[in-house]
């Protein structure tokens, strides 16, 4: 049976052929980008090796976050190693980890990472409903114990740069320390993530928007 990182290689290796390195579904993004979409063609030296560690594991071939990113070669090297850990080795539960990049997703309105991630979401356990209320900007009804701290560490954190001694207390009751380290990163990655899609204005697959900008 192959192991992940054959599976993961595959994957890369399928990339590789899409055309233009764009996933399926990118093929109508507006040609008049803030960064211009960048292909295989148009690397160099220094973009290349990290381009092809990018197309292992990415489900946009090089588009979204990855086609700003490449304007800095080292940064991306630097960013995509990072995300290879919170992604894969993190310690927190994959169902909490997509739930939690699911969070930053709705405070940012960022369409880009809730398409990426909705689904991955789903597949690892979370509840369509929990999906739905984040989607709406609702505390989701029906959150498991675990999914309700994460959910209030993430939020209490983005929202009001804090966290509280009640919901601490209540993560160390669930997490252990690496834990809430892993998903406090998580959290600020794809904050960061969210911010790079938002200067660039990277569309989400195929021009879809999920999300509806929520009143502050």
């Amino acid at each position: 049976m192959p192991t992940m990182k054959n599976r993961l290689y595959c994957l890369g290796v399928a990339s590789l052929v899409w055309v233009g390195t764009i996933a399926p579904g990118y093929g109508q993004m507006p040609t008049t980008k803030r960064f211009p979409q960048i292909t295989i063609e148009e690397l160099n030296a220094q973009q290349r090796p990290v381009a092809e560690e990018i197309l292992k594991v990415s489900s946009v071939g090089l588009a979204g976050p990855y086609n700003p990113l490449l304007r800095s070669p080292l940064l991306a090297d630097r960013m995509v190693k990072l995300l290879d850990y919170l992604r894969f080795n993190t310690s927190v539960p994959r169902r909490l980890n997509e739930f939690a990049i699911l969070i930053q997703a709705r405070l940012w309105t960022s369409q880009v990472e809730w398409v990426a991630h909705h689904p991955l979401a789903l597949k690892a356990g979370l509840t369509e409903s929990v999906a739905e209320d984040l989607k709406a900007g609702r505390r989701p009804a029906g959150m498991k114990p675990d999914e309700a701290i994460v959910y209030d560490l993430c939020m209490e954190l983005a929202t009001q740069r804090t966290v509280s001694d009640a919901t601490y207390a209540r993560a160390k009751t669930t997490f252990t320390d690496q834990q809430i380290v892993d998903l406090v990163t998580l959290s600020g990655t794809y904050a960061s993530v969210a911010m790079i899609l938002a200067v660039a204005e990277e569309p989400a697959a195929g021009g879809q928007t999920p999300l509806q900008p929520i009143a502050r």
